[in-house]
Parts: C-alpha cells; sequence; structure tokens
C-alpha cells in the first residue's frame, strides 16, 4: 500500500490588511511566504509540510481574536505567527491560551507573560529609552512633545520611557497628545507643537496616520525647529512618507533593510532572488520571517506543539536570523537594535545602540 502522506503544519499568519496599520500587512505576507519555502526545502516541521494561511488582523480585536481561535481549536492552524497591533495580541493571548502556540513579532509595549505566547519584537527599554539618550548626548536633542495613537503601545511606551529618563542633563518628555486609530488630520496637534518649548517629537503613531503627520509637518516647514523620532518607521513608510518629508527623522529597530551585517544582507539577497530586485521588505516583513523560524526552531526541538511545553523551551530560547543573534527571556528580546535616520528613499545607519 503506499504511504500517507504526513499532513501538512499549517500556521495561521496573522497580519494587517487594513486600517492604519494595512500598509505592513503585504511586506510580512511575503517574508513569512519565503520562510516557509526555506522550511520547506529543509524538512518542514516535525517532517510535515508547512503551509500558510493568511488571517486578517485589522479588524475589531475581540472579532479577530474569535475568527483566530476557531481556526486553532478546529484544527484549521497549528501555530499562530503575527504582526498587528497590541490590542489584537491582548485578546488572541486569551483565546489561544492553552490551544496552540502563538509567536508575536511586532514591537510592542512589553510585559507579555501569557503561557503560549512568544513575543520577539523590539521593546521600550532596547529601542525608545535608549535612542532617545543617543539623541540628547549626539545631537543635543532633550526636550521632546509626544504624539501617539490613543492605545495600549502609544501609553505604556510612554510610560516605561517616562520611567527610565530624568537623568540631569537627559532627555525628557515634557509634553504629550494621544490621537485615535485612523487620525489623518494633525493640524491641531501641530498647533499645538508650534507653541511648545521643545526641540523633539516622539511620533507613537501608526502606518498611514504617521504618514500623514509627517508629511503635514514638512509642508509647515518644521524640520527646521524639530527633530523627530518614529520607532515604528519603517521601509514602506518612508517609502509613503516621501523624501521630502522626512528629512530629519529617526528611528531606531532590529533590522533594517540598509544594516551592513552578513545575516542581513543574506536574507536581502534571497528576498530578491524570490520576489525580484523590485521588492522591498521591511522591518515589520522581516519580524514574521523571524517569527516563522522561531516557531519551527521550538516545535521542533520539543517535538510537538503543546503551548506549556513551548514556553518552557522558550523562556531561555536563543536564535540567529537576519538581525543576528536573538535572545527571548521573560516576554522580552536582547537583541541588537539600530539607530537610523531616513535619507530620501532609504535609511542611513548611525550607531547600535
Amino acid at each position: 500500500m503506499p504511504s500517507t502522506p504526513n499532513p501538512p503544519f499549517t500556521v495561521g499568519l496573522v497580519v494587517p490588511s487594513a486600517g492604519s496599520e494595512g500598509m505592513y500587512g503585504p511586506s510580512c505576507v511575503l517574508c513569512a511566504r519565503l520562510a516557509v519555502e526555506e522550511l520547506n526545502a529543509t524538512g518542514g516541521v516535525l517532517g510535515r509540510p508547512v503551509h500558510l494561511r493568511i488571517l486578517d488582523g485589522s479588524g475589531p480585536p475581540a472579532q479577530v481574536a474569535a475568527a483566530v481561535g476557531q481556526a486553532a481549536r478546529t484544527g484549521v492552524i497549528d501555530a499562530v505567527v503575527g504582526w498587528h497591533l497590541s490590542p489584537v495580541r491582548v485578546r488572541l493571548a486569551t483565546a489561544l491560551r492553552g490551544v496552540v502556540p502563538y509567536v508575536f513579532t511586532a514591537l510592542y509595549e512589553g510585559g507579555e507573560t501569557t503561557p503560549g505566547v512568544v513575543p520577539i519584537g523590539e521593546t521600550p527599554d532596547i529601542q525608545v529609552t535608549p535612542a532617545l539618550r543617543w539623541m540628547a548626548d549626539e545631537i543635543g536633542v532633550r526636550r521632546w512633545a509626544v504624539v501617539g495613537n490613543d492605545y495600549r503601545w502609544p501609553r505604556r511606551s510612554l510610560d516605561r520611557a517616562r520611567a527610565a529618563l530624568g537623568a540631569p542633563g537627559g532627555p525628557t518628555l515634557e509634553h504629550e497628545r494621544f490621537v485615535p486609530l485612523g487620525t489623518t488630520d494633525h493640524g491641531v496637534v501641530l498647533d499645538d507643537l508650534a507653541d511648545l518649548d521643545v526641540d523633539g517629537v516622539l511620533t507613537l503613531l501608526v502606518g498611514s496616520d504617521a504618514v500623514a503627520f509627517h508629511r503635514e509637518f514638512a509642508r509647515r516647514g518644521m524640520e527646521d525647529r524639530f527633530a523627530r523620532f518614529s520607532p515604528l518607521m519603517d521601509e514602506s513608510m518612508l517609502c509613503a512618507t516621501g523624501p521630502g518629508a522626512v528629512r530629519d527623522v529617526f528611528t531606531a529597530a532590529g533590522w533594517f533593510e540598509a544594516v551592513p551585517t552578513a545575516e542581513s544582507l543574506a536574507f536581502g539577497a534571497r528576498y530578491a532572488r524570490r520576489f525580484g530586485p523590485g521588492a522591498r521588505p521591511s522591518a515589520p516583513g522581516e519580524s514574521c520571517y523571524e517569527g516563522v523560524g522561531v516557531l519551527a526552531a521550538l516545535v521542533n526541538r520539543v517535538g510537538c506543539t503543546d503551548p506549556v511545553r513551548l514556553s518552557e523551551a522558550a523562556a531561555d530560547c536563543r536564535y540567529v536570523g537576519p538581525r543576528g543573534p536573538v535572545t527571548v527571556r521573560d516576554g522580552r528580546t536582547e537583541q541588537r537594535i539600530y539607530l537610523a535616520v531616513a535619507d530620501g528613499s532609504d535609511f542611513d545607519v548611525l550607531a547600535s545602540l
């Protein structure tokens, strides 16, 4: 009798297709596809071919969690990897607890310790706080106003950054303003900024909201008064904003296309071979590539998809990906973080934080 082929190992990829964060989705899908293809070329997961099932992460968090949870409970998916906003993560962590493992790849506010959840994104202690200190020390930007979307990641990231700052002569956070997700008219916020005695603007805005802010900021000629630090500024946002609106926009992340390390260059070359020289990966997309790889490594190490056993294995998880060596421990990562400044349609990497 012919042998029965191994059933596929299906990864539910939860990424946005719409909303303020929708621009990050396409690169997330392509990078995850590349990771799956490479896994299948080397034996898959538990000897099973890996399939990718795209699930929309841009709807109301409760709705997203219900759909993904149903897919997990009914065996449609064997695990979840995703880049999406923190309100979705909070709901998914509850819906998937004890059902399937969940690798969350986005930068976030920190503190995620739900069993079965493996967060691998940047957190404020290794991204925002060191970047603000660097900008104070190196270019003299010390007094900051904060403009952010009104939800968990901006507010809690600001709280953590404020608690870590305050040394004499160091950066201070002087003013804050939060706007709803989906805000594209930032006129009132920019009117307020014009009257402030600050020299930097920390923009904790997402996707198209940030693009609209930076364009209007430039139209008003405010670059001569304020530097900007935007931790969620990736390659897709840079292109959408346009080279004329990103002068003195700084950012920090664990990966940029411009990072000249062997691991990063090799990933970029594989991506270009697979999707064409015109296709550009982004930092959120690269995080999904890493997320699929981390999931596969943990499942293959443990020999099953039990979330509790994977959490135990991930309590001190080390791996090497396009970002170089990364350690995941207790809800946060230890990884290289690079500070960069926008240079037209690309980034110029200035320092390792």
